[in-house]
């Protein structure tokens, strides 16, 4: 009986010890860090400047992939984020949200530089040629598709924005229809954090 009581009080005290306990996240969005550690893009802006994420340094950066003829989950997308600008007041001045076409074939940089900015004058459309789509998507993992449709055809895409510290590192992944409130909130936490 005692050494069955001495090897339960064992194992209990070995289990306690396997792990620090987990405070939950602060952050309404998924935490992805860890996941996409290094990725970045070779695109090119609707003002014709090639990009990457380290020109955007010092800022908290919002990174959406999508397409303009997209009829619900893009425009959607880009109106709660120019919502989000608006809550975030004069540090909206801090932030660049960039909208990564995966239709390069339709989204002109006229197209890009009439529809992006429709929702921010600040967002930025970027494209790059096939290959620099497919990396760019390949690096944050987002799936797109051509799918026929009676008008010529739509893109089947990952949906969800990326929130990107100052330091240039993925942090977040904000699923699609996520309250522009919770979003303000997700980008407050990591302005105040400066990128640590």
């Amino acid at each position: 009986m005692f050494l069955r009581n001495l090897l339960i009080l064992f194992v209990f005290v070995f289990l306690s010890g396997c792990g620090e306990p987990k405070l939950p996240s602060p952050f309404h969005a998924a935490e992805v860090g860890a996941k996409f550690a290094g990725a970045d893009f070779k695109l090119t802006d609707h003002h014709g400047v090639p990009r990457t994420l380290a020109d955007f340094r010092g800022k908290v950066v919002v990174l959406f992939f999508g397409y303009v003829h997209c009829p619900d989950v893009c425009p959607t997308t880009m109106a709660d984020l120019a919502q989000v600008m608006t809550k975030l007041g004069r540090d909206a001045e801090r932030v660049q949200v960039l909208f990564v076409t995966v239709d390069p074939e339709r989204d002109t940089r006229e197209l890009l530089s009439q529809y992006v900015p429709a929702f921010s004058p600040a967002f930025l459309g970027l494209a790059g040629d096939k290959a620099a789509t497919e990396a760019a998507a390949k690096a944050f993992e987002v799936v797109y598709q051509k799918q026929p449709s009676k008008t010529g055809y739509n893109m089947d895409h990952s949906s969800g924005a990326f929130v990107i510290d100052q330091k240039g590192r993925v942090r977040l992944l904000a699923p699609f229809a996520q309250q522009p409130a919770w979003m303000e909130q997700d980008i407050r936490l990591l302005l105040a954090l400066k990128g640590k």
